[in-house]
């Protein structure tokens, strides 16, 4: 059975940095394009970012510019390098993989796997 794990969540402070990891098991996601969400409480889930199977990235506008995602050749892992962290970065953070046309992978209905996702902290 195909399972993602995120690690890597802590308390940090307002400017510190973190680098999140997905670990993909059960298959190989190397041709899956794969993400990264957040929600906070009482918030919606926003998009962080998405890197193709081919290496193309996007990011969401609440972090663009203060994070980066990458991924291992074998498919098999997703990372999150998050840099200049504020309070407003507070939320579980989930990692999905999901095949679907690129022009939707802002769209968390699209991917069809999901981590249990990992709490981000930023005391301010």
């Amino acid at each position: 059975q195909a399972q993602l794990v995120e690690s890597g969540g802590a308390l940090v402070q307002t400017g510190g940095s973190l680098r999140l990891s997905c670990a993909a098991s059960g298959r190989t996601f190397r041709s899956y394009a794969m993400a990264w969400f957040r929600q906070a409480p009482g918030k919606v889930r926003e998009f962080v970012a998405s890197i193709s199977g081919t290496g193309s990235t996007d990011y969401g506008d609440p972090a663009k510019g203060r994070v980066t995602i990458s991924r291992d050749g074998a498919g098999r892992a997703v990372y999150l390098q998050m840099n200049a962290l504020e309070h407003e970065d507070t939320a579980v953070y989930c990692c999905a993989a999901g095949l679907f046309v690129w022009a939707r992978r802002a769209d968390a209905s699209v991917y069809n796997y999901w981590g249990q996702g990992t709490q981000v902290t930023v005391s301010s």
